[in-house]
């Protein structure tokens, strides 16, 4: 039975429950060919799935290992890192957004009314520190109660006038 050649296996397996694999390296320590039992074969190439959760990072073309190691031995100047312009964002987008966030973090629609439902205009933007503090303070102050006077309380029949003595 012939197994699929891969780049880092390239193999065959015989009826009596053995692998050879063959390296495509030819010098180093993975040079040649080796003869395995299936299941320590089997053993070898699991090994290299991680774990659920575990993240590997491996890192392929200019940013592999051996790459970095070639362009150094050869002496390349290594190239600058630029960083790139930020793209702000446009204004009708981030004004969407701040009322999503509250839509999801108090699950309330901050642009429609909670008596109606119907859609709201935004009318002012307050930027002003001291406003904002005025606005505040107002606010936190308890609503005066306006007292009405009371009618003295109703005598009832019931009630029976205490003998003097």
């Amino acid at each position: 039975m012939e197994l699929p050649s891969q780049s880092w296996f390239i193999g065959s397996a015989a009826e009596g429950g053995r692998v050879t694999y063959h390296s495509d390296k030819t010098t180093g320590p993975t040079a040649g060919a080796e003869t395995l039992d299936a299941l320590e074969f089997l053993a070898r190439v699991v090994s290299h799935i991680p774990n659920k959760g575990q993240v590997l990072q491996r890192y392929y073309g200019w940013y592999a290992n051996r790459t970095r190691g070639r362009r150094r031995q050869a002496g390349e100047a290594q190239p600058a890192v630029v960083a790139a312009d930020g793209v702000p964002p446009e204004r009708a987008a981030v004004r969407r957004r701040w009322a999503e966030l509250l839509r999801r973090i108090f699950e309330v629609d901050p642009l429609r009314c909670p008596r109606c439902g119907t859609p709201m205009r935004i009318v002012a933007f307050l930027t002003a520190p001291a406003v904002i503090d005025q606005i505040l303070t107002h606010r936190r102050r308890p609503a005066r109660r306006v007292r009405h006077p009371r009618a003295p309380p109703r005598r009832r029949a019931s009630v029976r006038p205490v003998p003097s003595a």
